[in-house]
């Protein structure tokens, strides 16, 4: 089964029709009932799937031997045919099954290596590890799929581990990019009247990189098996050094990573055995996978690995690049600054993801774009939630200024935007606390308060990143100056959702049966920091030694603002 020829990826048309395609077949009926989604039964499954389409196109452009414009690769698409052509190179590395090298599976695997047989369900990313289900706390999560796998969906299993790989204790490692990373992609979510419907196939174009982004100087690194290392096993990558570095293999490796040693084992039938149900999709299959064989020491990738379609951070001038990882408390607008457009704040720098950076360079007019994330949130080899979001992209206008100019003013009014949100959020949270439980440590999330936060601010935000567009566009880098009421309008809109929600949450049901002494106390304590000078110099609304007297002065304009608008 060759997975660059079989109908493996589940997809739904324009007219709503879910089907499997190949992945040539991403380019079919383009005019007429384009592909224009991924449709797996899972969302870690669709995040896997089109990183894989990203990374075949990538792979087959680089290796092959025509240029393409980037307008042309998205309003002119190569149809089936010439993409199949165009895979065709690759298709010794796609084989699931066989006696030779499979697809992510280590070939020189053996059963002298003693691996360890596990469940096939094991390969998901929120099956419970063997501490889960020795201390029984596999409640949500079972323990056991029930049953087999079709071949398609532990194809989609094995390439969601080892594209999202937590750790696994000794010697099992964690992908290219660490533990469960977040990827962000830029999407077209909507088209224009003169181009066809949107398309699954642009949403993988547009986060396809120039060629010469992948260009190695070394020729032996041009062999098949330096950008796909199934083809010759973990043992003979390994040999000659304890990890794997950028200069020891093709660059385009960083899509095709094996950090673990897995082989699947396809069970044979007996003559006449009824078809099995896949325990994810629930399609019949007559090649059922129930196990696979594992063995910890796989691929150790280190060094200055920069995966295209991840973000990154540096804590420091001169510190290394790590990249960056979904965290517990969601994926809200105040990421957007750092993943769009790259942010510093306290010492720490985000560097958004390379295929976003190529959008700025190279945007192609037409349509309207987002940003995209999604990953796990992991604990160790714990999988605590799948977090997905989609933000805005902006185009920043052309101007006088220059784009680096440009950006440096958005950040720099966007930046204090996003921070004093985070402030007033965190209060918020801390008022509820108090209000039902007192000061002090408490058990318990309340971290849903802060969702409802971020949900009812965000238009506001995003309607106020217009504006400093405009102005970053206008004004350069004297934009931040001629941003005071902007500052000021977005100051007064958290204010008065911190109030209303802390009314909603805070002070709802019987106030009696609970305490009203700690409510009013929250209560001030959130109004002292609301309307304290610390928030306003984070929005540089006052200056930090500014007298009493000023202080109760704008204390006193604030509010008296605040009630106008409320009004």
């Amino acid at each position: 089964m060759n997975l660059l020829e079989e109908q493996w990826i589940p997809v739904r048309r324009a007219s709503g029709r879910s089907e499997r395609i190949a992945p040539h077949e991403i380019t079919d009926r383009l005019d007429s009932d384009p592909v224009v989604a991924l449709d797996a039964p899972r969302p870690d499954f669709n995040g896997a799937l089109i990183q894989f389409l990203i990374g075949l196109v990538q792979t087959a452009w680089v290796r092959g031997d025509e240029y393409w414009d980037r307008d042309e690769m998205l309003w002119s698409p190569p149809g089936p045919e010439r993409l199949q052509a165009l895979f065709l190179p690759l298709r010794e590395a796609f084989e699931l099954d066989g006696d030779g090298p499979r697809f992510m599976q280590d070939l020189t695997l053996s059963p002298a290596d003693n691996p360890t047989e596990n469940d096939v369900a094991a390969l998901l990313i929120d099956f419970p590890g063997a501490q889960s289900i020795e201390r029984n706390t596999d409640h949500f999560v079972k323990r056991s799929s029930g049953g087999a796998l079709c071949p398609h969906c532990a194809a989609t299993a094995l390439l969601c581990l080892m594209t999202n790989a937590p750790s696994g204790g000794a010697g099992h490692r964690t992908s290219i990019r660490g533990g469960g990373p977040l990827t962000t992609l830029v999407t077209y979510a909507q088209i224009g009247e003169s181009h066809p419907a949107s398309a699954l196939w642009r949403d993988v174009a547009c986060n396809v990189l120039d060629p010469h982004s992948f260009h190695t100087a070394n020729s032996s690194q041009a062999e098949l098996s330096n950008v796909f290392p199934w083809l010759r096993g973990v043992e003979q990558t390994m040999k000659h050094s304890d990890a794997v570095q950028p200069l020891d293999v093709h660059p385009l490796q960083v899509y095709w990573a094996m950090p673990r040693r897995i082989r699947l084992q396809f069970a044979s039938r007996s003559g006449g055995a009824a078809p099995e149900p896949c325990a994810i999709c629930a399609r019949t299959t007559d090649l059922p996978i129930e196990r696979y064989v594992a063995k910890n020491y796989g691929l150790n990738y280190k060094g200055a690995w920069l995966h295209p379609l991840s973000p990154y951070y540096r804590s420091g001038a001169n510190e290394p690049l790590f990249p960056v990882h979904p965290q517990p408390d969601g994926m809200t607008y105040r990421h957007w600054l750092g993943w769009a457009l790259g942010s510093k704040r306290a010492g720490r720098q985000i560097v958004p993801a390379a295929v976003v950076q190529a959008y700025r360079s190279t945007r192609s007019k037409g349509g309207q774009v987002r940003l995209r994330a999604f990953g796990y949130d992991m604990d160790n080899m714990k999988a605590r939630c799948w977090y997905e979001a989609n933000f805005p992209l902006f185009d920043l206008p052309e101007s006088k200024q220059s784009p680096a100019e440009v950006s440096e003013a958005i950040a720099s009014i966007v930046g204090p935007l996003a921070a004093g949100a985070e402030s007033v959020a965190q209060c918020i949270r801390f008022a509820v606390r108090d209000a039902w439980f007192g000061n002090g440590e408490t058990r318990g999330d309340l971290g849903f308060v802060e969702a409802i936060f971020w949900n009812r601010t965000e238009r506001h935000f995003f309607v106020l990143v217009e504006r400093a567009i405009d102005l970053a566009k206008e004004h350069g880098r004297g934009a931040y100056d001629q941003s005071e009421p902007l500052r000021r309008g977005w100051l007064n809109v958290l204010r008065l959702t911190a109030r209303c929600l802390f009314d909603e949450i805070a002070a709802s049901g019987n106030v009696e049966a609970g305490n009203p002494a700690k409510l009013a106390v929250a209560y001030r304590a959130l109004r002292r920091h609301l309307d304290g000078d610390t928030l306003q110099q984070a929005f540089g609304l006052i200056v930090a030694n500014s007298t009493e007297t000023g202080r109760r002065q704008r204390r006193r304009g604030s509010t008296a603002q605040d009630t106008t608008e409320a009004r």
